[in-house]
């Protein structure tokens, strides 16, 4: 940098911020785990949920991924949520090159106890995940958010807004709809959870959805849609929804749009019915 224009950039106010931008160690991807913790999850399904996850992230496939990157590495965070103001961090934001840190990872997720939280705000998540990306120590050639949920927004700023929040800033959302009916909540469920994720929560260059009908299929679910954001690959699983081809093009014949508010009218409908969800 020339002298006149470090001046110039200092007299600006700039030089710090670049000094600081260019301080970030550049990752492949930057990635948030935001995993659903609400009511109208069962202890059991909590369990096979926090299970899953710590299987998948030491996983040998996923590793593997991580290596074959540009950078070999990438970084993660992970935290639960439910209501816009219950947010529980499970770790921070961690750099994963090897095996080790993948293990450490898995340790952490392992030893973690979920607990069941009030309300389902999607949105909520969302900006969290945002404001996690902006604190990142690390410069993702990739932004993604990956949000896994039994059911649709019901608190908080509505989903559309948030996503296009998100979008504004180059980020990606995938989703990984939790479409079961185990858990106390299921009056707050909806019967195409994947066209709602589909056309309300996902967005972005890539972006894709993988839907769980049983909870016998979470572990693999989980573990295939790693290896995919790792690894920015193409998504050619028919198991694995890519953004062009979502299940509300597919299936859906009626020419109205969908209703990204059926949440909010099914808790303003039958809060009475189940008051700590």
């Amino acid at each position: 940098m020339t002298g006149w224009i470090r001046v110039a950039l200092v007299a600006a106010g700039l030089l710090t911020a670049l000094s600081g931008a260019q301080a970030r160690e550049p990752v492949d991807v930057a990635l948030v785990l935001a995993v659903d913790v609400s009511r109208s999850m069962s202890p059991r399904e909590l369990a096979i949920q926090r299970e899953g996850y710590a299987a998948a992230l030491n996983h040998p496939d996923v590793v593997r991924a991580i290596s074959q990157g540009a950078y070999g590495r990438i970084a993660v965070t992970m935290f639960e949520w439910a209501g816009e103001s219950s947010i529980a961090e499970v770790f921070d934001w961690t750099l994963v090159e090897t095996g080790a840190d993948a293990d450490r990872l898995s340790a952490i997720v392992s030893s973690s106890k979920p607990v069941g939280l009030r309300r389902t705000s999607i949105s909520g998540a969302i900006v969290h995940a945002l404001k996690r990306l902006d604190e990142a120590p690390f410069d993702g050639f990739r932004k993604v958010v990956d949000i896994s949920g039994d059911g649709p927004n019901n608190q908080g700023q509505p989903v559309l807004a948030a996503r296009e929040e998100a979008l504004a800033k180059r980020i990606v959302i995938n989703g990984l709809p939790l479409m079961t009916s185990d858990g106390p909540g299921s009056g707050f469920n909806i019967q195409d959870l994947d066209v709602y994720y589909g056309e309300c929560v996902i967005g972005g260059p890539g972006s894709f959805l993988v839907p769980v009908t049983s909870w016998d299929q979470f572990p693999e679910a989980i573990r295939r849609k790693l290896i995919l954001e790792i690894g920015g690959l193409p998504a050619i699983d028919p198991a694995i929804l890519p953004a062009q081809a979502l299940p509300s093009q597919r299936l859906l014949t009626s020419s109205q749009p969908y209703d990204c508010l059926i949440g909010e009218k099914i808790w303003e409908q039958r809060q009475w019915m189940f008051d700590d969800r």
